[in-house]
């Protein structure tokens, strides 16, 4: 039986999404597949919430099998007087998913009791659920919405849902209070309670989903446009000085059609930097002068304009009315969710009491979430020195949002914030430096000059260069400002590791810096070293190389049983290749003793326990090996695309190794996720270092 957590909210509303996002991701930290299930949905295929989690946690089936029945399905079931029929129905759906799933987080139904919801004559929400719960061998965990409630009402209603949920019979996990008002101390229970706060950026809808409730046409503004927030409303009726008064970051301007002149000035005072709006909404049916329209185009607000029939008053009426949900379309709401859901519940309880056994399945997203959990816990400073790159900015927010590091930004920081408008991204909490001006460039360029003084630089020099972002940035991490840097996303590779040769250099006893990619698989985690640093290393390098991947495998939760790769496996081949190999394993053996290490060795050997037992038997390492050390940067580069590209692996990489401290390079194809886990790397490295 897969293990299976039952959200259920008490009441329309309560946020189980969110709850259920946090679940899922706590799990797949534990297991290698996390399924998602809901026993009632409006329309096959078109719940939002299971698309959510069907794509973000890679389940297999389609969305359409993830459900149980239709809330139309449901009612004539039940009026029919078929109660149990619909509970069996829903049942038989949900053990077709759980037997492909070793775990599931299963959503809990929407109706209300109320005849005017359409759903009339369902049975109670809570004793429903409660019995699905226990139909699947589910433990419960109620979500009750602490939305204008004060401490008092949320203690009781806390209390209440506990017990009300063990009368019915249900196992508790524990009761969680969503979008409370602040932060409480909730009442003891037998089972954990959580209180998490109510974040307008989760809660609010989205343009898009205010569009489509209000069936608005839009007159402009692209896919991210419709993708902003709406945090409130202001309707425009006034002179436009008052106007100005009243806006505010995140609202939605509602204002007839023919005032030109508070479109004008709302889309003039946010291109300005006065106010962050989220869109426009002109009522009335009325299209302003295409001259107008024209104005507002070449003022490049990135807003959405959008027309609706109704006046303004219904308008805001209906508005109102909207709240936002968790999709796909929105990736910042879904890690604004994540972030406060880690940060009020305790996972390490929670993963206590769900007595999960930890797979030795190592999946892509349980390795990447390995990551950011092992960053937030030791939570170092990078230094990011491409600023200004929408996927620096994006990453940024979503690494501040989940608590991963505290991040420095390099830029001019008016340009940085203008960027960051224009992208509708929250990175307020990140510094920004300018290497231009900062007040710690001199000491820079003297500390460069006098490391640099044996190859003739001299202070003028070293001024200029370390106005240099990157060269700035390994200054910051050569001095303690930083405890790590990224970069290369707008850059070569040489630009980002040659200031970290420069000025960081390597650790005492390693001889080079090399690198390694993570090569994630479908259920386990591979490094290949050397894929990007060292062209051809000679025998005491590519020891060096080997140790060092080893020692990174192991920081990184992979044990290391290390293959030092060549065309010959043991004595079958000779050639100066294989002897440098077999020199080079050698020198690990006498370095480190304890490392179970093999070579010469071939790729199929090292990877196939048929070949191995074939070709090297009795090997620890051969058919069983975790770290694959190439003979040359040609052979690992082609080897770590062609493994990426043939048979679909996740490549994390390059990561650096050997160096004081953590420098690491980006793809310039680097995806915001990509830069995500080299950040949580780079802050683990960094850690580490420290330990050291």
């Amino acid at each position: 039986m897969a293990l299976s957590v039952y959200v259920a909210g008490l009441g329309h509303g309560a946020g189980k999404s969110t709850v259920a996002l946090g679940l899922a991701e706590l799990l797949s930290r534990q297991v290698g597949r996390v399924g998602v299930f809901r026993p009632l949905v409006t329309e096959p295929g078109a719940d939002q919430t299971l698309r959510l989690l069907a794509e973000r946690y890679r389940v297999e089936l389609p969305v359409e099998e993830l459900a149980g029945a239709t809330y139309a399905e449901a009612a004539a079931l039940v009026a029919d007087g078929r109660r149990e029929e619909l509970i069996s129905r829903i049942v038989e759906r949900y053990r077709a998913v759980e037997r492909r799933c070793p775990s599931v987080v299963v959503i809990g139904s929407d109706f209300d009791d109320a005849p005017e919801t359409g759903h009339g004559g369902l049975p109670r929400e809570l004793a429903f659920n409660a019995r699905l719960a226990t139909e699947f061998g589910a433990v419960l965990v109620p979500v009750l919405d602490g939305r204008g409630q004060d401490a008092d009402a949320i203690g009781g209603a806390v209390r209440s849902a506990y017990h009300d949920c063990e009368d019915l019979g249900a196992t508790v996990l524990a009761v969680i209070a969503n979008r409370v008002p602040a932060p409480l101390r909730l009442p003891e229970l037998p089972v954990p309670a959580y209180a998490i706060p109510d974040l307008p950026v989760v809660s609010a809808p989205t343009v898009a989903e205010v569009a489509t409730a209000l069936r608005a046409t839009r007159l402009t503004g692209d896919d991210a446009a419709l993708r902003r927030d709406v945090l409130g409303f202001v309707v425009g009726a006034a002179q436009v000085p008052t106007l100005l008064d009243h806006l505010v970051d995140g609202a939605l301007m509602i204002t007839p059609g023919d005032r030109a002149d508070l479109l004008l000035a709302a889309s003039a005072a946010h291109v300005a930097g006065q106010v962050s709006l989220a869109g426009l909404v002109l009522t009335l049916g009325i299209r302003p002068d295409d001259r107008v329209m024209r104005l507002v185009e070449r003022l490049n607000t990135g807003l959405a304009v959008l027309s609706v029939r109704t006046d303004s008053f219904e308008t805001v009426a209906a508005s109102s009315r909207i709240s936002g949900r968790l999709s796909v379309d929105n990736p910042r709401k879904v890690q604004t969710a994540l972030g406060a859901f880690e940060e009020r519940v305790d996972g390490e309880e929670l993963a206590r009491r769900l007595r999960v056994t930890r797979s030795v399945r190592v999946t892509p997203l349980m390795f990447e979430n390995d990551l950011i959990e092992r960053a937030r816990g030791d939570r170092r400073r990078i230094v990011l020195p491409e600023g200004c790159d929408e996927r620096i900015l994006r990453a940024t927010e979503i690494l501040l949002r989940r608590g991963v590091a505290d991040l420095t930004l390099l830029g001019d920081p008016a340009e940085v914030a203008r960027r960051a408008r224009e992208l509708g991204v929250d990175v307020g909490r990140a510094e920004v430096v300018d290497p231009a001006t900062a007040p710690c460039r001199d000491e820079f360029a003297a500390g460069y000059a006098q490391l640099r003084r044996h190859k003739g630089v001299r202070l003028e020099l070293a001024r200029d260069a370390v106005g240099d972002p990157n060269y700035f940035g390994t200054m910051m991490v050569a001095t303690g400002r930083a405890d790590g840097m990224v970069s290369g996303a707008t850059r070569s590779t040489a630009a980002t590791i040659r200031p970290a040769f420069e000025i960081i250099k390597t650790r005492p006893g390693v001889s080079v810096a090399s690198s390694v990619f993570f090569m994630l698989l479908a259920d386990r985690v591979l490094v290949y070293g050397d894929c990007a640093i060292i062209p051809d290393p000679d025998a005491g390098q590519l020891a060096d190389i080997a140790v060092s991947s080893a020692e990174t495998a192991t920081r990184f939760g992979v044990e290391p049983r290390v293959a030092m790769l060549s065309y010959s496996t043991g004595t079958s081949g000779s050639g100066a290749d294989v002897d440098k190999v077999a020199a080079a394993t050698e020198l690990v053996r006498k370095r480190r003793p304890d490392l179970l290490v093999e070579g010469p060795i071939q790729y199929d050997a090292a990877i196939d326990p048929q070949v191995a037992a074939a070709k090297l038997p009795g090997s620890a390492v051969a058919g069983r090996a975790t770290v694959f050390v190439f003979p040359d940067l040609n052979t690992g580069n082609n080897t770590y695309k062609a493994v990426q590209r043939s048979a679909g692996a996740v490549a994390v990489g390059p990561v650096i190794q050997g160096l004081r401290r953590p420098v690491n390079d980006l793809s310039r194809g680097a995806t915001v996720p990509d830069i995500v886990n080299t950040v949580a790397i780079t802050a683990i490295q960094a850690a580490a270092e420290e330990q050291r």
